[in-house]
């Protein structure tokens, strides 16, 4: 099921024939090095797909939506919005994740405008954040660019984290 469009991306709901892709990045050391629980096996990433199928099993209309490229139908990647629970607050966390191979094309950037733009006009969401490992400049440059300011650093079970974010407007 498409979730949403932009001008090169196609967003859908991960399937089972994603895992071929997804598991070549979860897989891969230099895509999960700022990722507390590091690479992940083949067993692991079928298992996420499948918690994914039908969006977020407790908030259907949030996910992580594999990321295809709308020219050539490769998958690039997966980004969307997690449901978080941090120190005792309700979050959303707009998440991305681009294949390596395509980094500092701006489709990380692009994804996460077309997120944030599905998250206030269809979910009527007012605030998303972005959690970002210490170090993780990509990751704090994407949150930047699409508006989202440092608020905090906090330290969670799987260590510390910073936390950027973004008030939307009321719809």
């Amino acid at each position: 099921m498409v979730v949403l469009n932009t001008e090169r991306l196609l967003l859908r709901r991960l399937e089972p024939a994603d895992l071929g892709p997804l598991h070549t990045l979860y897989g891969d050391p230099e895509m999960r090095r700022f990722y507390p629980d590091g690479t992940r096996t083949r067993e692991q990433t079928r298992e996420e797909i499948d918690w994914f199928l039908h969006g977020h099993p407790r908030h259907p209309d949030l996910g992580l939506w594999a990321t295809i490229d709308r020219a050539t139908g490769e998958f690039l990647g997966r980004c969307g919005l997690l449901p978080w629970r941090i120190e005792d607050k309700d979050e959303v966390e707009l998440a991305f994740m681009i294949k390596k191979e395509r980094w500092r094309e701006g489709l990380a950037t692009e994804a996460s405008q077309g997120i944030i733009k599905h998250a206030h006009e269809v979910l009527g969401l007012r605030r998303l954040v972005c959690l970002i490992m210490p170090g993780n400049a990509a990751s704090a440059a994407v949150a930047s660019k699409v508006g989202m300011c440092f608020e905090r650093e906090f330290t969670d079970q799987l260590g510390p984290c910073h936390l950027y974010s973004l008030a939307l407007p009321a719809p």
